[in-house]
């Protein structure tokens, strides 16, 4: 053995910049930020690139809503189960209504009761998220432009079923977060379309959605590759304070180099979550009562840790609840997927009350798409739904929604919404409103043109601003 070989010589230390950042960068790369900032919002200056994308940001006017809990209902939800009760159905039951391949009208089978002071209608299936009826809008002319899964809840994460950046993402650069230690849109759990539903597409990497895929892991195991296995916290930060040292150094041309100083701050965003994140992720530190409030599950696991995000400063957390897609035993199914969400989901509209946070939080439940009031023609033992665009339902809490409001209406049967229709495009430029932007203001420049979240459609529905 050549005992040089572990040796080091001078040589060993004359890298290029490149292959400095290279070798310092394993294990940050998923955090790596692709650009700074660029245009400032709805004007004309552009932000001081020296500057960290995700310093907080003023909105555009004074905002109902800090931040955002969007809860995503994966599969489409029945409207006529859950929120939109149509009790005269039952004379129609049976019956085949005019067109090819559809099923017999389908009745809900679902008892609704008056809740709160307000006494709006809500299934029997949710009378824990029921107790909160007074704090909710619940909307029940929602539609949407497509009847297949992916692209409806693409549809609905990003305004578009292309490649778009998601919702999440145009909060984070519009008004940046209040944690730096954290990054600023984290999605809990996932469905099949994936990271298009928290992608940043052509805005900076920056604000694009970190993955936590199962918060029931250990704390210290819930975001892979979080600790580096080869150095301790203070070798790292020396490590990057040589970076920083030699970047002070740049001169010329590259002095402002926007990726180089992004991947920087990418570097020191992963040091600092070392530590915070895994203590945000801890739920074992938190009173029993709170834990038994939130139950003993992977869901009431999620909707715990978004708030513990959201008091932390987190701008925007997407939590994935349940499995919605029924085409068969729609009663049995819907029994077990409302039970696994709806005591979870009551806890934390009563745990950010309690806070005093949802006053300024505004939380979103919705799925893609709703349900026929018909039954799947495939349904071959127990009748379940099949997919529907025309009518379904969302609601909307705290963050200056008006409380114990029903907006809108679908027909009859629950087939089409016909009474202030709302659109994903105005959903999304209502979310907008309530963080102090202009949807038609927001923009990012790209490929020659201004790009925004409801791209030359939307707009703010104002009946169920408070």
């Amino acid at each position: 053995m050549d005992i040089n070989e572990h040796l080091s010589f001078a040589n060993d230390f004359c890298l290029n910049r490149r292959q400095l950042l290279n070798r310092f960068g394993m294990g940050f790369g998923a955090m790596s930020l692709a650009s700074m900032l660029g245009p400032v919002l709805g004007g004309t200056a552009r932000a001081d690139e020296s500057i960290s994308p995700l310093l907080p940001r003023q909105p555009q006017f004074p905002a109902k809503a800090k931040r955002v809990i969007h809860i995503f209902a994966p599969g489409g939800p029945s409207h006529i189960d859950t929120f939109d009760p149509k009790p005269g159905m039952v004379k129609y039951a049976g019956d085949a209504p005019t067109g090819s391949r559809i099923g017999k009208i389908l009745p809900s089978e679902f008892k609704f009761e008056r809740k709160g002071k307000s006494g709006i209608e809500v299934s029997e299936l949710f009378p824990k998220i029921a107790e909160s009826i007074d704090d909710m809008t619940v909307i029940r002319s929602m539609h949407t432009d497509f009847g297949a899964h992916e692209l409806a809840t693409v549809m609905m994460n990003t305004g578009s079923q292309m490649v778009r950046p998601s919702v999440g993402a145009w909060v984070l650069y519009g008004l940046g977060t209040e944690n730096q230690n954290l990054p600023g849109f984290i999605t809990l759990g996932s469905g099949p379309s994936g990271a298009q539903c928290w992608q940043s597409a052509f805005l900076p990497a920056a604000y694009q959605g970190t993955l936590i895929s199962n918060v029931s892991s250990p704390s210290d195991k819930i975001i892979e590759n979080i600790k580096s296995q080869h150095a301790t916290l203070a070798q790292q930060r020396s490590q990057l304070d040589l970076l920083c040292r030699m970047d002070a150094m740049r001169n010329g041309p590259q002095k402002h180099e926007a990726a180089l100083d992004a991947r920087l701050q990418s570097f020191e965003l992963a040091f600092r979550m070392q530590t915070e994140a895994t203590d945000i992720f801890d739920t074992t530190k938190e009173p029993q009562h709170i834990l038994d409030m939130y139950g003993d599950s992977e869901i009431g696991r999620r909707m715990l840790v978004a708030r513990r995000l959201a008091e932390n400063g987190v701008r925007f957390i997407q939590v994935w609840a349940g499995a919605w897609d029924h085409h068969e035993d729609v009663v049995g199914n819907l029994r077990k997927n409302c039970a696994d969400v709806d005591q979870p989901i009551g806890a934390l509209l009563k745990d950010l009350k309690q806070r005093g946070m949802l006053e300024d939080t505004l939380v979103v439940w919705c799925g893609e798409f709703g349900r026929t009031p018909t039954s799947d023609i495939h349904s071959k033992n127990k009748p379940g739904r099949d997919h529907h665009k025309d009518a379904m339902c969302a609601w909307m809490a705290g963050g200056g929604v008006k409380g114990g409001l029903a907006y809108g209406a679908t027909d009859d049967i629950g087939g089409k919404a016909v009474e202030d229709k709302v659109h994903v495009h105005d959903m999304h430029a209502t979310i907008l409103h309530l963080l102090g932007f202009d949807h038609e203001k927001l923009t990012y420049h790209h490929s020659g043109r201004d790009f925004r979240l409801t791209d030359i459609y939307g707009k703010v529905v104002k009946g169920i601003l408070a």
